[in-house]
């Protein structure tokens, strides 16, 4: 099976280490950038990381779905949650997103199975 979680972020690790090397200071204010939009409001974290997670299918970014399924699954996000929060970027963004909406998914799944050794029902039964 492929790994869209784990694996992309090991594959960019070294990359953007040394990225950061050189512009530490762009990597800060993001971070600082990052925590600020991301902490809890009037959205919880889990509803923002979802948020993120669909915007990164419709960026296309693998990097991104990876961080974000993580994120989602780290702040209570079931793969059910995920699934439908991809499908509503399917209605805005078509035939792209059934794409890289899969490889969320599977992202999802994957660190879902991870933490909680199990994966969620399918819709199934």
């Amino acid at each position: 099976m492929t790994s869209y979680g784990r694996a992309v972020r090991h594959e960019l690790g070294a990359p953007t280490r040394e990225l950061r090397r050189w512009i530490p200071g762009a990597y800060e204010g993001y971070k600082q950038l990052h925590d600020a939009v991301m902490s809890a409001g009037e959205l919880d974290a889990k509803t923002k990381e979802l948020i993120a997670l669909a915007v990164s299918v419709s960026r296309q970014c693998d990097g991104c779905i990876a961080a974000h399924a993580q994120g989602a699954v780290r702040n209570g996000a079931t793969p059910g949650e995920a699934a439908e929060a991809i499908g509503v970027n399917f209605m805005m963004d078509g035939g792209p997103a059934t794409v890289y909406g899969a490889r969320a998914f599977a992202a999802v799944t994957e660190y879902h199975e991870r933490e909680h050794g199990t994966s969620e029902p399918t819709p199934d039964g």
